[in-house]
């Protein structure tokens, strides 16, 4: 049997999902909200893990310890960049996660951590700095299922932040430090955890706003997570009866 788990962080971003599954609340799964659903040959877990890097890590890294998944996915809202292709209410793919606000300012600006030297993982003839690799065929799967399902959506890298972009100068700011299509604070975390536990990763988001100077009138948060969770039951739905996914 194959293992998916969905992390989101917050509750709005999975309710969909939980209910679409039938999912219902796995007692004993410790100090995280864990539902569980059975699909096919796939165990679905969902759980809600909190907003931020920090918050993140710590589920992603009890969830591949506790649970051994063969995927996980990482869901929720995002905010593109002007100039990405994507608009509010598509759906977004990542084909690459990166730590964009971990490095150092200097006088001349600032620069990502291969100025340092200190990777932040090395193993397995790998050393990464700020950007996290995601399996491409996985995210190339996906985006061709949502482009056959009628979905409007395109793939390319995330940025993840601590600090939401909420002016278009500092949207143009990280796109000078990385090439990015949407802007999220919890992928880049999960990314490594399951690059580290050598997990495949899918990072899918719904675009819920516009990187620019902040404006809530022009946001369609619900619509966003909305759209992104009805095509993840699409998706699950999809691959369940997939006989082994890694």
């Amino acid at each position: 049997m194959n293992r998916i788990i969905v992390t989101a962080s917050t509750w709005m971003e999975l309710s969909a999902l939980v209910a679409a599954t039938s999912a219902v609340a796995l007692p004993g799964a410790g100090p995280l909200p864990v539902y569980r659903a059975g699909k096919g040959r796939t165990e679905l877990l969902f759980v809600q893990t909190g907003i931020g890097k920090v918050n993140a890590a710590i589920a992603a890294t009890l969830l591949c310890e506790r649970y051994a998944p063969d995927l996980v996915v990482n869901t929720g809202c995002g905010g593109a960049f002007v100039g990405s292709g994507l608009a509010v209410g598509d759906l977004a793919v990542a084909d690459s996660e990166c730590l964009a606000d971990e490095g150092v300012q200097t006088p001349a600006g600032w620069r990502g951590l291969d100025l340092i030297g200190i990777p932040v993982y090395e193993g397995r003839g790998e050393r990464l700095f700020n950007r996290i690799p995601l399996d491409r065929d996985v995210a190339r799967g996906a985006l061709d299922l949502a482009t056959a399902g009628g979905f409007k959506a395109l793939m390319g890298p995330f940025l993840t932040v601590s600090t939401c972009s909420g002016t278009a100068s500092q949207g143009e700011e990280l796109l000078r430090r990385f090439p990015g299509v949407c802007e999220n604070m919890e992928g880049a975390a999960v990314a490594q955890v399951a690059f580290s536990h050598g997990v495949p990763c899918l990072e899918i988001r719904g675009i819920s706003n516009m990187v620019e100077d902040r404006d809530l009138s022009r946001w369609d948060l619900k619509g966003a997570v909305s759209e992104v969770q009805r095509f993840l039951t699409l998706y699950l739905e999809a691959i369940a009866d997939i006989p082994r996914l890694a």
